[in-house]
């Protein structure tokens, strides 16, 4: 990856992403394991499927009904129980994590800690380490102020691409073009790959009303995680007091005095993350707020479901 990008200077972790963190974060997350890949008779609530043949993977054993394939006999449970007895099986499948990240201007902005857009680069970056530690390819797709695509790779390379990609891509100049959250599921769905988890890393400023149906077909291919980044400023009412913001070079005081005032500003600076935590928790997806102080472990492992800790 650096030898593409000779002259890389990393970032601080506050303002820029940084790299080096980014797979620092790798040892952190080879300390737990991913549950298996879920069917997708699975998603849909109903039970998994059995299947019988070579290349499959042992499930379990039943009481032998009309139909069966005799060459799948469990003979050994047969002679101990004296009852016929098949053997099942279950199909053997590759995971992949598509992460989907939005790389809107309103990302970069942070009152605690670090900017939400490194934040959300960090939770990128565990959530890969987490997939291909549990044998999944791990593919990233940026949308809104970029549109670049990383296609699913495996093992640790593919975690470092996703790393690396993170990097390269927070490095780029703003160019001011927004991207409805429909839109870009919408995409996400046309270059899916065959992913069997799909990880959406977004502060919701980009959720539109469209958005709900593309999540809805979505959900249909694939088990769908949504990982919403926010300020403090975007969650609680700030203590009263003068806040001096800056915006395309221009800064400014803000004074927040008032119970009623500071509501009012904590509503409106934290409308975006609070409607797509809504939508996602109407929707009964899987969903976690994540500040901008917060580490990322627990959150991505929640998401991605977390089978236990390596001892």
């Amino acid at each position: 990856m650096d030898a593409a990008l000779p002259h890389r200077v990393d970032g601080d972790g506050r303002t820029r992403v940084s790299l080096a963190e980014l797979i620092a974060l790798g040892a952190r997350a080879g300390r737990v394991k991913l549950a298996p890949t879920e069917s997708r008779a699975e998603r849909s609530g109903q039970q998994s499927s059995r299947l019988y043949g070579r290349g499959m993977d042992y499930a379990e054993s039943r009481i032998y009904q009309p139909g069966d394939d005799v060459r799948r006999l469990d003979w050994r449970l047969t002679a101990r129980s004296g009852r016929l007895h098949t053997k099942l099986f279950q199909e053997e499948r590759e995971g992949r994590l598509l992460i989907l990240l939005d790389t809107h201007a309103s990302l970069r902005f942070g009152t605690r800690v670090r900017f939400k857009s490194v934040q959300a680069a960090r939770a990128a970056a565990v959530a890969a380490w987490l997939a291909v530690r549990a044998g999944e390819r791990v593919g990233l797709m940026a949308f809104g102020d970029n549109d670049r695509l990383l296609r699913p790779q495996g093992g640790v390379h593919g975690a470092l691409a996703v790393c690396g990609a993170l990097a390269d891509w927070d490095a780029l100049p703003l160019t001011g073009h927004a991207e409805p959250l429909s839109d870009a599921l919408l995409r996400a769905r046309r270059l899916q790959h065959g992913a069997s988890r799909v990880l959406l890393v977004s502060d919701g400023f980009c959720t539109d009303e469209a958005s709900r149906r593309q999540l809805l077909d979505l959900r249909a291919r694939a088990a769908v995680g949504v990982l919403v980044v926010a300020d403090v400023l975007e969650r609680e009412p700030p203590p009263p007091g003068r806040y001096p913001l800056e915006h395309a070079g221009e800064r400014r005081d803000v004074v927040l005095l008032g119970e009623r005032q500071r509501h009012e500003f904590q509503q409106a600076l934290g409308a975006g993350p609070a409607r797509l935590e809504a939508l996602a928790r109407d929707m009964g997806l899987r969903c976690r707020v994540l500040d901008t102080r917060d580490d990322p472990l627990p959150a991505a492992s929640a998401l991605l479901g977390v089978a236990r800790k390596r001892r």
